[in-house]
């Protein structure tokens, strides 16, 4: 039993120390900007015809979360500044009464997006369905087509769509990077990173990138 005791506190002392030096490593240097940078990849904010949004979550009233908030507001802005024909947005029903998609495109309706511009891919529920669905959905539509998302996701989004047989090229959002800037908010963005490292290597082990 005093042994038994032993191994434990042993076990809860390096536990204790090994969650420090990781504190400190979130919190005091650039390991969470870092790493969302190298899932960004590279920024070159390419125009094109057609721009595919990608949606992240959405409240039970459906009001879109902040994920898919940010998303919503970059993707407007780009809309308008480019030379694009077409805007998708891509998503299925994420527990509100309406799809992800629809209620991405009302709001960016508000920000001047015309409603004729718009197709709406509503059945998916993961990034991979994302990929699929819309694929199928502009398997009509010519034109060089732009896929934006958040820049920590913008790296087993981009390589889904290119699995599924769809030539995208990259818009990445400063969704983790802006948020990186303040440090009370980088534990949270620690474990998000790390949720979505578990994501790649599961989609890895899959063959869906």
């Amino acid at each position: 039993m005093r042994r038994f005791s032993q191994i434990a506190l042993r076990i809860f002392q390096w536990s204790s120390m090994a969650f420090a030096v990781l504190f400190l490593l979130v919190y005091w240097t650039p390991l969470v900007p870092w790493y969302s940078a190298k899932l960004m990849g590279p920024w070159n904010d390419p125009d094109g015809d057609v721009l595919i949004v990608l949606s992240s979550e959405m409240q039970r009233d459906n009001i879109v979360g902040p994920v898919s908030y940010w998303r919503t507001v970059y993707a407007a802005r780009v809309f308008r500044t480019g030379h694009f024909r077409t805007i998708v947005f891509s998503g299925g029903f994420g527990g509100g009464q309406q799809s992800l998609a629809k209620t991405m495109a009302e709001f960016a309706s508000c920000y001047g997006v015309s409603a004729d511009r718009i197709l709406l891919e509503e059945r998916s529920t993961s990034t991979y369905e994302n990929a699929l669905y819309t694929k199928q959905l502009l398997q009509n539509v010519p034109g060089k087509k732009i896929l934006l998302t958040s820049d920590y996701h913008m790296f087993r989004a981009l390589h889904t769509f290119r699995a599924v047989g769809m030539e995208v090229e990259p818009r990445p959002i400063p969704d983790m990077l802006k948020g990186a800037n303040s440090r009370s908010h980088r534990w949270t963005m620690f474990i998000a990173l790390g949720l979505e490292t578990a994501k790649i290597v599961y989609y890895k082990w899959k063959g869906r990138i």
